[in-house]
């Protein structure tokens, strides 16, 4: 039985490249402890999140619980970036099922031999029972992820969010040939194939539905991994509801956290991963 209490540990961490099935390169960072790893985590990240986001909490993982991270970019963004954004030809089911496995099968290669876990923010977790290669996932921790339509966000963030899916994010993709998200303050840079099969799901009563097939599979969880999906109740973006939606096709409850009971201010969508609320770190994962 691997060591994983609260010990802080040295920690060291290289740059880790590796390839997708259909050869795309995505690079990541590999953080390990300076003793065996007691588990290989992939930590998978929302839609434009940059892998840097989470750095702190990967260092903190490795040093204080004896794992090994690996973070890392989908295809065409952050440091998995190649070339001009309107060039990137990818789109959410890339970023949600090939590039998430290619991270596993990464990490699987670096630090065999230990159980392996997966940790997803969003679309990090949203997408998992769509996927291939399981059987040997010992844990599943979701943060902030779920099933959304437009019309699930509470007042007055449904505003923003029917102006971004009709207006503001149609127009700025089409002027540029991507998502200019930095310059619409909503994130990161998204390729245009992820923006509109994003706004395809969340625009649709049926979400991926239309979508299933061979690029996506319909979902399957039979994985025997130990799973908690964690909502938040200040979270527009994903209100616990929606987090309840993917966790019945996970066949679990989820667990909705009110950052007050931890003398938080607020968490909302992206904030479980911020130092500031590192006090949410050791809830994450509990049993």
């Amino acid at each position: 039985m691997f060591d994983a209490s609260p010990v802080r540990r040295g920690v060291t961490d290289r740059a880790l490249a590796f390839k997708t099935e259909d050869g795309a390169e995505l690079v990541g960072r590999l953080y390990r402890p300076d003793q065996r790893p007691f588990a290989a985590v992939v930590l998978n990240s929302a839609t434009g999140v940059p892998q840097t986001f989470y750095t702190h909490f990967a260092r903190w993982l490795a040093a204080e619980r004896g794992m090994a991270v690996l973070t890392y970019d989908y295809r065409g963004t952050g440091r998995s970036a190649s070339g001009p954004m309107r060039q990137v030809k990818a789109d959410m089911t890339d970023w949600g099922i090939r590039d998430q496995v290619a991270a596993r099968r990464a990490i699987r290669r670096e630090v065999p031999g230990t159980q392996l876990w997966i940790i997803g923010h969003s679309l990090g977790a949203m997408l998992l029972p769509n996927q291939p290669e399981l059987d040997d996932v010992v844990r599943v921790i979701g943060v902030a992820s779920g099933i959304v339509h437009h019309n699930d966000h509470p007042w007055p963030y449904r505003a923003v969010a029917l102006n971004f899916w009709f207006t503001l994010g149609p127009l700025a993709t089409l002027l540029c040939g991507y998502l200019p998200g930095r310059v619409l303050r909503m994130g990161e840079d998204l390729p245009a194939g992820v923006f509109w099969q994003w706004r395809k799901w969340c625009t649709s009563r049926d979400f991926y539905d239309a979508d299933l097939g061979p690029r996506l599979p319909a979902p399957d969880w039979n994985s025997p991994a130990t799973v908690r999906l964690h909502a938040f109740t200040d979270d527009d973006l994903i209100p616990p509801a929606q987090t309840a939606r993917l966790a019945r096709v996970y066949g679990v409850e989820p667990v909705v956290i009110d950052p007050k009971a931890h003398g938080l201010s607020a968490v909302g969508h992206v904030g479980a991963f911020s130092r500031r609320n590192r006090a949410l770190w050791p809830v994450l994962l509990e049993v």
